[in-house]
């Protein structure tokens, strides 16, 4: 069963006259974002965890590997640290979600849709409400009228992209 997909438009309607490879922003989200280990550490994030011990224990990723994916997203803004001093003890660091890193709730909410149709193991699921009224979370394409864009309603056009 076919799904409907985006319509290629302008200059670059012809797929085989050029390559979106190097410069497409996602492409560029996916090189910081695009690991199972990101995400799982802003999964985390995104639930309250703020310590690196807590992190990696939670996200099930080794210490090497939380230190290297954290380093990623402070440095790409997305996570900032914050010190913290527990008494007695030396200064050490919180990661918390800046606003560009809140930008990433509607791709979390995707995954988390998509996730829910694989098949799994153990019952249960995860389900996001909102607070102020009790109503499933749920992440919409959307154009800038309001109204719901399907992708085969998506027109993909490149512009100021130097031939």
């Amino acid at each position: 069963m076919s799904q409907e997909v985006m319509t290629l438009a302008g200059r670059r309607a012809d797929r085989d006259g050029w390559s979106a490879a190097g410069w497409c922003p996602i492409e560029r989200a996916l090189e910081l974002v695009g690991t199972r280990s990101a995400m799982v550490l802003l999964r985390e994030v995104y639930f309250g965890g703020r310590r690196f011990d807590e992190l990696v224990r939670h996200a099930g990723v080794t210490e090497a590997v939380a230190a290297k994916r954290l380093k990623q997203l402070v440095e790409a803004g997305v996570l900032a640290r914050t010190p913290y001093r527990e008494p007695g003890q030396r200064v050490r660091y919180e990661y918390v979600l800046t606003e560009r890193g809140g930008e990433l709730f509607p791709l979390l909410l995707g995954l988390k849709r998509f996730g829910e149709q694989l098949p799994r193991e153990e019952p249960g699921e995860l389900r996001l409400t909102h607070a102020g009224c009790g109503a499933r979370v749920e992440s919409q394409v959307r154009c800038e009228a309001g109204h719901e864009v399907p992708p085969g309603e998506t027109v993909a056009r490149v512009v100021n992209l130097r031939d």
